[in-house]
């Protein structure tokens, strides 16, 4: 069945099966890197739980990989649901390697002057309180990074990623049109869509999981055997839980309903007169914040407070919602289209782990940590989540590293993910300084619901609590009238000065921060750190933009630079960097200057990855200016070897950085980098010992290899 039928609606699927385990149980043993993994066709080597963008393209990168691995997906259709809608800049480099998804995502995207503000108003046609732009002119000169970030919505990203996966032959099957369903194995490349992973227990061989699902009006369930399980279900996961893996942090930040509505005259309107990404609205009748996910489209998400028990979803009915977004647009729209109405809970929560049984279940995305939406961290930090986690189970199930090598995903995600959470709240504490400034502390609306819910929940009727805590808002509503927040007002005069300080000194919400975006370094895990200095904690979130700087430290995403190829077939083609580390399979890239140590590094590098079946490439930089004849040296120096690459630098200008300095480190030095780009091993300014020990040294670190001695066994 094509992907493309089934990118319309959402239909979940609600039953719920008892599990055959106490809950938050699972029968565990150890997959030990002594254990040969079981290969035969009645165990698809991994099976992924969740079909939103996370567990796509971890399903794309490991078939790319060569990796065979198959999903389950419990709801019955994908949803269209924007939900997140910015992708940063590392993600996007990442998509550059799915076979031209960040390319198609720039042509897709609306124009980025029609989203690079944040504007906030007291309605959608009345007077602008101030305004955010949120690009400067860095973003689109491409120096740091050879892509820029996006305006993109989720689902529509789920539909490019579908393409993909159709194009690497995966197929989508139903349980109403899946024949035989007990008599076949998975084959790999499947997404089973209506199925929910309701049990899971391990055995000395491989993971079995029962999914659930309905067949022809009745409760089916089916045995799944894997190697590797890994979740990638969402906030809710229902793999965490199975597992009985805690998230610890703050809970119950914020409730609030999300109303996704279409309106082409409201997106026209805004495009000509104020566009914008984020909306956020505040008057005496509402307040809301507008997402505008496509002005061309007239698409948008509308995110407003929510206060249970005392408001309930019928409280947000289509008709209600019509006449909320009627109050923050200031007039009455004739084409507004409620398309889904959902409520939602904020979060700051990280798993307290993120792999169990030995490494045979791992969690990924959502289902380890969950975000307040503040800065778009939660969907891109899930996408970085499977671009480390993809390489490494490749060289497990491919016999390149053991299985330990899985616990260093643990080592090197956590942190960044709770980086990330801090990082996530502070500009949600952020964005709330804004209705602060003006009078409306969330804070005293929070806790006067706290109070209700405290003192008047056991003694007044459900009526009475929601007149009274709407008259509360209606009181805080009205320091937003036009009487008191104008100029003359002595008080709204303050009001206004301090709001517009918020805004000249970036304290308000703010959308990128690419220091933490491609900056963020692994301290500990697959790499080996710098001899010469001792790593410190990371600096702590400031909430404030920072530019990024380039940094070839272990653990670092590689920089990029443009280069261009020495060959007689392609000797005027310009890639980055990034592009020389492949994305079609696990192999390492050693990147040196043409000297001679250096070559004598490079052979002792290739000899070392060929005794320890470590596919390894070596990209020799040549200074700008280089002409096309030298690249016979690199053939000479590093025979019989022929997997290496030669590549001069692109300057910008006369006066930029060579490739040496960006790095901060002579061309003596020699990099070795991982497959997921970032930076495993590196000589500063050349190894002063013996380089063949020293790269044994670094591929037995990174990999968790015992090192091969000269008859080819290894040593103990």
């Amino acid at each position: 069945m094509r992907i493309a039928a089934f990118t319309r609606g959402l239909n979940c699927f609600s039953r719920i099966k008892t599990f055959p385990y106490p809950y938050g149980y699972t029968q565990c043993r150890a997959l030990s890197d002594s254990k040969t993994i079981v290969s035969n066709e009645a165990v698809v080597p991994v099976l992924i739980v969740g079909a939103g963008p996370v567990g796509l393209v971890l399903s794309i990168l490991l078939t790319k990989l060569g990796i065979k691995c198959s999903v389950l997906e419990k709801n019955k259709a994908f949803s269209t649901h924007p939900q997140a809608h910015f992708i940063n800049n590392r993600s996007m480099e990442v998509f550059r390697k799915l076979d031209g998804l960040a390319e198609e995502i720039e042509r897709s995207q609306p124009p980025v002057d029609l989203w690079r503000k944040f504007i906030y108003c007291t309605s959608l046609t009345g007077p602008v309180l101030g305004s955010v732009d949120h690009m400067q002119p860095q973003d689109f000169e491409k120096v740091v990074s050879p892509v820029s970030v996006a305006h993109f919505s989720q689902y529509k990203l789920n539909k490019l990623l579908l393409k993909q996966l159709e194009k690497l032959n995966f197929k989508i099957c139903t349980s109403e049109g899946m024949e035989g369903l007990h008599s076949h194995f998975l084959q790999g490349r499947e997404i089973l869509m209506g199925h929910e992973c309701v049990s899971v227990s391990a055995t000395d061989q491989c993971i079995n999981v029962i999914a659930s699902f309905l067949k022809e009006g009745k409760c089916t369930e089916r045995n799944i055997q894997c190697n590797i399980l890994i979740g990638t279900d969402g906030a809710g996961s229902t793999v965490r839980k199975l597992v009985g893996i805690d998230l610890v942090g703050e809970k119950d930040l914020q409730k609030l309903v999300s109303v996704h509505f279409l309106s082409k005259d409201l997106g026209d309107y805004l495009l000509n007169e104020r566009p914008g990404m984020l909306f956020f609205i505040f008057n005496t009748e509402a307040i809301g914040v507008l997402v505008a996910h496509d002005l061309k489209e007239g698409e948008f998400i509308l995110q407003v407070p929510f206060y249970p028990p005392q408001q309930n979803l019928e409280d947000f009915s289509p008709e209600i919602c019509e006449k909320l977004i009627f109050k923050l647009v200031g007039w009455e729209l004739s084409d507004v289209d409620v398309i889904d109405i959902k409520p939602w809970v904020m979060h700051a929560e990280v798993a307290e782990k993120f792999l169990c049984c030995d490494n045979q279940i791992i969690l990924a995305g959502d289902a380890c940590h969950r975000f307040p939406p503040a800065g778009g961290f939660g969907m891109n930090t899930g996408i970085q989540d499977a671009h480390n986690l993809a390489w490494k189970i490749a060289s497990v199930l491919q016999d390149i590293a053991p299985a330990s090598i899985l616990n260093t995903y643990e080592t090197e995600r956590k942190p960044i993910a709770e980086f990330n959470t801090a990082l996530s709240v502070q500009n949600f504490r952020a964005a709330m300084e804004v209705p602060s400034a003006l009078g409306l502390d969330p804070t005293i609306a929070n806790s006067a619901h706290q109070l209700i819910n405290r003192v008047a929940g056991s003694v007044l009727p459900s009526v009475l609590q929601k007149a009274l805590l709407e008259g509360i808002f209606k009181v805080g509503r009205a320091q937003l009238s036009e009487s008191l927040l104008n100029e003359s007002n002595p008080l709204g005069s303050s009001r206004l000065a301090k709001l517009r300080h918020i805004f000249e000194e970036g304290k308000s919400l703010q959308l990128q921060f690419p220091a933490e975006d491609l900056g963020f370094r692994y301290l500990k895990g697959a790499l080996v750190p710098d001899s010469d200095c001792e790593v410190g904690a990371p600096e702590a979130p400031t909430g404030h933009r920072r530019d990024f700087v380039p940094s070839a430290n272990p653990g670092s995403r590689l920089p990029h630079m443009n280069v261009r190829v020495l060959s007689t077939v392609r000797n005027r083609e310009i890639i980055s960097t990034l592009d020389l580390v492949s994305g079609d399979k696990v192999e390492f890239l050693l990147i040196i200057a043409p000297v001679e140590e250096s070559y004598h590094l490079a052979r002792a590098a290739l000899k070392v990855a060929e005794d320890f079946k470590v596919p390894t490439k070596v990209c020799v930089l040549w200074p700008a200016g280089t002409t096309n004849e030298v690249e016979f040296r690199s053939a000479a120096e590093l025979a019989p070897w022929k997997n290496y690459i030669d590549v001069v630098e692109v300057k910008r200008s006369s006066d930029s950085l060579s490739w040496w300095r960006i790095c901060k480190m002579t061309d003596m030095g020699a990099i070795l980098v991982r497959p997921d780009d970032h930076i495993a091993w590196r000589s500063k300014s050349g190894v002063s010992g013996n380089p063949k020990l020293e790269m044994e040294m670094a591929f037995s670190a990174v990999l968790g290899i015992k090192p091969v001695n000269v008859e080819g066994t290894t040593q103990p």
